[in-house]
């Protein structure tokens, strides 16, 4: 499994960002996605996940204002991000449950082993 986040930077607080996540390594159609963020010193937090017919979830942090798509064609998630505020400031990864179909029940990035490097979204005036 090989996934790639891309789409993170600056952003002013109101602002928008779309990250995107380039998988490979398996057949991608057939999984669920999910974007997850991580703060350095403080916790991890499920954004959300689009499972393999496209039903979504969000965390409620999030909810209204995240949307997450995905293109199985291209093998890419998409997480467009709107109305940002300075508590979105993270790192974001995507991840899949392939191999690991209790995925959205992870609490920790040590208990998953194929985070890509992640994109960094700073959001700050």
């Amino acid at each position: 499994v090989q996934l790639v986040e891309s789409g993170g930077g600056l952003v002013q607080p109101g602002g928008s960002l779309n990250l995107s996540c380039v998988a490979s390594g398996f057949a991608f159609s057939n999984y669920a996605m999910g974007w997850a963020r991580q703060v350095p010193g403080k916790g991890f937090e499920w954004v959300g996940g689009i499972y393999r017919d496209k039903v979504t979830w969000y965390a409620n942090s999030v909810k209204g204002r995240f949307t997450i798509s995905r293109d199985n064609a291209k093998n890419t998630v998409f997480l467009q991000m709107n109305s940002l505020t300075p508590d979105d400031t993270a790192v974001y990864y995507c991840a899949t449950d392939h191999l690991v179909p209790h995925l959205f029940t992870i609490r920790t990035m040590a208990e998953y082993d194929s985070w890509g490097q992640g994109t960094q979204v700073t959001v700050s005036s």
